[in-house]
């Protein structure tokens, strides 16, 4: 069974290395390795696609690996993976629609608002909505700037994650 994965890798020495060295010592075959410092993604980081070969229970405990030494995978033979982006909307947000708010976020293609958490208060402000937003990798920036038109237009105090 062969994986293709795509790695996202801050660009200092000995980084691709310290990757690799796990997946072979569990017994996974790499099969192919491109590494392109010059090509960044959003984040700055470097995207190093790799193929790895093996049987699927080895193959599992290499993604849970690469989950515990904290490296992004952002896809998994040619599918992107998601992100998740959290932002707080303060402002008279049941008076402005809240189904309108989500429908506007929900527009982007590969976006969708996975969760939504309603606080009501009193004045100044009339409640509060917590989103969190699931995205194709890479849109993070294009769901923070919907985001914030949306809370510019609706006069939406708008607190995002950083």
């Amino acid at each position: 069974m062969r994986l293709n994965l795509v790695l996202e890798l801050l660009d200092v020495p000995g980084k691709l290395v310290a990757v690799l060295e796990p997946i072979g010592a569990l017994g996974a075959n790499l099969v192919t390795i491109i590494h392109q410092r010059e090509i960044k993604t959003e984040r700055g980081l470097i995207p190093v696609q790799i193929t790895i070969e093996g049987d699927p229970e080895t193959l599992d405990l290499v993604m849970k690996k690469l989950d515990e030494l904290g490296i992004r995978v952002i896809e998994v033979d040619g599918v992107l993976l998601k992100e998740t982006i959290k932002t707080v909307l303060i402002g008279k947000i049941v008076d402005k629609d809240v189904k309108d708010t989500m429908d506007q976020i929900n527009q982007l293609e590969g976006v969708r608002v996975a969760d939504l958490a309603l606080k009501m208060a009193e004045e100044p402000f009339d409640s509060s909505a917590r989103i969190t937003v699931e995205a194709d990798f890479g849109k993070k920036d294009d769901v923070m700037e919907r985001i914030l038109n949306i809370g510019q237009k609706k006069d939406f105090l708008v607190i995002s994650e950083v």
